[in-house]
């Protein structure tokens, strides 16, 4: 499939509106507290019945310093004691889960993110990941994908040889922008050694895949300055690309309240510095996935792309569309069976619930029918930019044109401003249109009318 994306300046300042990155459908805000422990378990059960591989994500919420543009859920302390009562109740998590599921599923995905996982020490790290093996059927021949999002500023080539040994496979390193004036800006100095160096150190122990994130939109950047970050990070060449569009939301995220509004660079230069990073990763040789993603074409989620495998979920784009994904540790949300869940947010909610034996889900959403047909078609869309009806049909038992009757009227006004082909047989997104895809799902999206002011802009 063609893997390449144009810049159409008048579509994208036509189309840039808030709405969701659909790492799920329906979105997080629809979770709600009237699902709990009991529901959960009804679908665990609906899972280990239809059986296959589970996916596992942990969330280690600590950091030792405060980024200011960060919207993570996370807790900024230099007390490294306060992750030992955490480790405790997240080992006692581990062992609740995995009782619940059948222990003959192989874990194919297994992810940490957070915050900073590396808070933790080697010895915390290796007793986390000993209790997860012994609860879970982790695959011990390197097979499974095996991720953790790392601070070069608290990893150095000790750590990435202790990762690797204790089986993670793949690295994404937290990056955001070099210039001085932008890392003070956002209170996150980083320099090029320590990036580098562990960038280098993971490939030598043989880390399968290497990301690298940006952020672009941050305080006192311009063209030329994250010009300059994107070309340090090129000559490394990473695998992938993570490059974000900073949202800026203070009254959401109390961090970003000691960014100076004044120092933000316009949309215009924002979409400058969009078009910039397209073209400089398409020169480089690299291919658009989607939604800020960019990787190499030999990079398993261009292949599993241009297979039709290409999935979407919490952490973003991935090659494992068969795995239910328990989420682990505080305010980590996982898709079992036909439902969402999430575990509770503060420490102290999830702390009380452990101690009581019991599962820390406080809120989910059972999908109904409609839900999965609506998540199937956005999964479609935001994966392959393109949509067989007839697919859609076969497995839901509908007539696509009579059911989406007033979305394909709005997707007529976006075939005529070029944003994709529309037939009877299906969609195909542009290649103008790549860059706007949410907007796109967003057709499909039957509960974004009430809640569409709580997301970011697309652009």
């Amino acid at each position: 499939m063609d893997q390449s994306i144009v810049f159409d300046l008048d579509l994208i300042k036509r189309y840039d509106k808030s709405g969701p990155r659909y790492t799920s459908y329906p979105t997080a805000l629809e979770l709600h507290e009237g699902f709990g422990e009991a529901e959960y378990l009804r679908h665990i059960q609906k899972s280990n019945a239809a059986g296959g591989p589970l996916s596992l994500y942990f969330h280690i919420p600590f950091c030792d310093t405060v980024c200011f543009y960060c919207a993570c859920n996370k807790i900024v302390t230099k007390n490294r004691a306060h992750a030992v009562p955490y480790l405790d109740n997240l080992c006692k998590e581990i062992e609740m889960q995995g009782k619940l599921f059948d222990n003959s599923r192989p874990v194919n995905q297994l992810h940490w993110g957070g915050g900073t996982p590396t808070f933790l020490n080697y010895q915390q790290m290796k007793r986390l990941m000993e209790t997860t093996r012994e609860h879970f059927n982790l695959h011990d021949d390197d097979s499974g994908e095996y991720s953790i999002e790392v601070d070069p500023r608290e990893t150095n080539d000790l750590t990435i040889a202790q990762l690797r040994e204790l089986g993670f496979n793949r690295i994404s390193l937290g990056l955001q922008d070099f210039d001085p004036d932008v890392q003070k800006a956002v209170n996150r100095l980083q320099s090029k050694e320590q990036t580098f160096a562990v960038l280098e150190a993971a490939r030598k122990e043989g880390f399968r895949s290497t990301n690298i994130d940006l952020i672009y939109g941050l305080p006192l950047q311009t063209v030329n300055s994250f010009a300059d970050t994107l070309d340090q990070v090129l000559a490394y060449a990473p695998d992938r690309f993570s490059i974000f569009n900073y949202a800026h939301m203070p009254s959401r995220f109390k961090t970003q309240r000691q960014i100076n509004d004044a120092d933000l660079p316009t949309s215009a230069v924002k979409l400058e510095i969009l078009q910039m990073v397209g073209q400089k990763l398409t020169d480089a040789g690299y291919v658009y996935i989607g939604m800020d993603h960019f990787a190499k074409p030999d990079d398993e989620l261009a292949v599993a792309q241009r297979e039709g495998k290409l999935y979407r979920n919490f952490q973003g784009y991935s090659t494992h569309s068969d795995c239910d994904l328990v989420g682990l540790g505080v305010t980590s949300i996982g898709r079992v069976g036909d439902a969402y869940m999430q575990n509770y947010k503060e420490l102290d909610e999830y702390d009380a619930a452990i101690s009581q034996g019991k599962l820390p889900v406080f809120r989910g959403v059972d999908l109904d029918q409609d839900d999965k047909l609506r998540r199937a078609v956005i999964t479609q869309l935001i994966c392959h930019f393109e949509l067989t009806f007839s697919k859609i049909e076969t497995e839901f038992a509908i007539n696509f044109a009579e059911y989406f009757a007033p979305e394909l009227e709005n997707l007529r006004l976006m075939k005529a401003d070029g944003l994709l082909d529309l037939n009877a047989d299906g969609i195909q997104v542009s290649t103008a249109g790549r860059l706007l895809i949410r907007n796109i799902c967003m057709v499909f999206d039957k509960y974004l009318a009430q809640k569409q002011q709580q997301f970011s802009k697309v652009i």
